[in-house]
């Protein structure tokens, strides 16, 4: 693997790397280190789910395939812990079939690269995913909060309400529900929600807006199947309802 453009402005922040293969887990540790990160490193489910809960991190390197609790399910329990809804999860898989990469973004992760990977395309999403988290947060004091048959949305607090119970939401959760619902009536292609939501830094696919909706509808709706906030609209993208 080729080492990353060191001239590139150095990162901070910390990292859980939770992966069992101890080359790749030492390689993405030291090239994390070379960026200037601090990793924590574990080698199997179990003990990264303890270390996540345990720990204050900005990113999660997180494998699918691991012993002891596999990635998918580990993803899933983080996501449940109240202190770790908004850290960003990168998901390592050596497959490369559509279906685990959806079972990865429904689980609650927010990118994934597939092995073998080159260490420069690694860094980048690792840069893409912190860079988005902190213009998400700069970006939500400056937006005002949004309310909508019985549906709060309050970017600077970060939280979501609906019927005054607290919805818990994922970063990119969070940021497309905001989107849409600022944005009421409105239709948004794929495209425009993965320029509005990811920003463009990472390479997904407009799957991945799909997935986030189907997320979003069992958070939000009584019956997904039937939604009353975010409508499809056929051939184009979606909109949050005029109400």
């Amino acid at each position: 693997m080729t080492p990353p453009d060191t001239s590139a402005d150095r990162m901070t922040g910390r990292v859980l790397v939770v992966e069992d293969d101890p080359h790749i887990r030492e390689l993405v540790v030291l090239h994390l280190g070379l960026e200037g990160l601090e990793a924590i490193s574990a080698g199997d489910g179990t003990d990264g789910l303890q270390k996540a809960r345990n720990g204050a991190f900005d990113l999660i390197v997180l494998d699918v395939m691991l012993p002891g609790l596999d990635g998918i399910t580990v993803c899933r329990a983080i996501r449940r812990e109240q202190h770790l809804r908004d850290v960003p999860i990168l998901m390592l898989t050596a497959r490369r079939e559509e279906s685990d990469k959806v079972n990865g973004l429904e689980s609650g992760a927010d990118d994934y690269l597939t092995k073998p990977f080159g260490i420069r395309e690694f860094v980048a999403r690792v840069r893409a995913l912190l860079r988005r988290r902190r213009s998400a947060a700069n970006a939500s004091a400056h937006h005002a909060p949004v309310t909508v048959s019985g549906l709060h949305v309050d970017p600077a607090r970060r939280m979501a309400r609906l019927n005054d119970r607290e919805i818990e939401l994922t970063a990119h959760e969070f940021d497309l529900l905001y989107v849409l619902a600022s944005n009421r009536g409105i239709v948004f292609s794929r495209d425009a929600l993965v320029q509005r939501v990811w920003g463009g830094d990472t390479h997904i696919t407009e799957r991945s807006v799909d997935t986030l909706v189907k997320r979003l509808r069992k958070k939000l709706e009584e019956d997904p199947a039937a939604p009353r906030y975010i409508s499809t609209v056929w051939g184009t993208g979606y909109k949050f309802v005029d109400a």
